[in-house]
């Protein structure tokens, strides 16, 4: 099956010229790719995460239109420090993409540790509800697109909690999207497998066996999600909010029977 071209970008004006982006957690994988698209038509980038030296790297491929700041994403004082950074070196703020998320458990919901869930809602809906905050306060002035997940439109057995608190991303998608209605819209998008590090476990050693639970015949690229989230962000999608756009490879239209 084709496989997209991260490198690709459809023929025309340069969607976000002129634009500034926040993404978190964007050193690699999803963010990256997301970073990478908005770039390659004509936008700047402050990219997030953890360590300086991967973010680095991925400043270097991305080029000038790429800076970065490092920090933990449910870290108060560094959403601050990368608002204070676009200020100083941007003077605006277009968008942004809630990326960051974890998932440090597996197995039934009914076992997972207090300390576990509690530091998952931190990170995968509390920190996005602050970054959405932060970025508001900061002079935000288009669009959000938040990640969230397949997990979270039923059962997801095995990574229970996390589709739990992106079920939560979901609704606060929609909660955000009528409070701050009409100057920004706020859109997800919701993944199935994606080949990344982060999902490895869902199909490293047996990559033909997942990509059978698929109409398209493989597994999602990160591409195949960049692509999505520049459409929710841009202009095209300027009477879309509220909504969450699933990017499955057509696993929701499997027949029962």
């Amino acid at each position: 099956m084709p496989v997209p071209d991260p490198s690709a970008v459809p023929s025309g004006p340069a969607r976000f010229a002129g634009t500034v982006s926040v993404i978190t957690g964007s050193s690699r994988g999803i963010g990256f790719a997301i970073a990478e698209r908005l770039v390659a038509e004509g936008g700047a980038v402050i990219l997030t995460g953890r360590k300086q030296d991967a973010l680095d790297a991925a400043v270097d491929r991305l080029g000038d239109a790429a800076t970065a700041v490092a920090g933990r994403a449910d870290d108060a004082e560094h959403r601050a420090a990368v608002f204070a950074h676009v200020a100083e070196r941007h003077g605006r703020l277009d968008h942004l993409v809630n990326n960051t998320g974890i998932n440090p458990v597996y197995g039934p919901v009914v076992d997972i540790d207090a300390d576990a869930a509690r530091k998952i809602l931190e990170v995968n809906v509390v920190a996005t509800l602050d970054w959405t905050r932060a970025a508001v306060a900061a002079g935000l002035r288009r669009s959000v697109v938040n990640i969230a997940s397949v997990a979270g439109l039923g059962a997801s057995p095995g990574i229970a909690f996390y589709g739990i608190s992106k079920a939560a991303v979901i609704n606060l998608t929609m909660q955000l999207a009528y409070e701050l209605a009409p100057g920004i819209r706020v859109n997800a998008v919701a993944p199935a497998v994606i080949k990344t590090a982060f999902a490895r476990a869902l199909y490293e050693g047996h990559e033909a066996e997942a990509s059978a639970a698929y109409p398209l015949a493989r597994l999602g690229e990160t591409a195949d999600v960049a692509g999505p989230v520049a459409f929710l962000l841009s202009d095209d999608a300027a009477w879309i909010t509220g909504q969450t756009l699933p990017i499955d490879g057509g696993a929701g239209i499997r027949p029962f029977l």
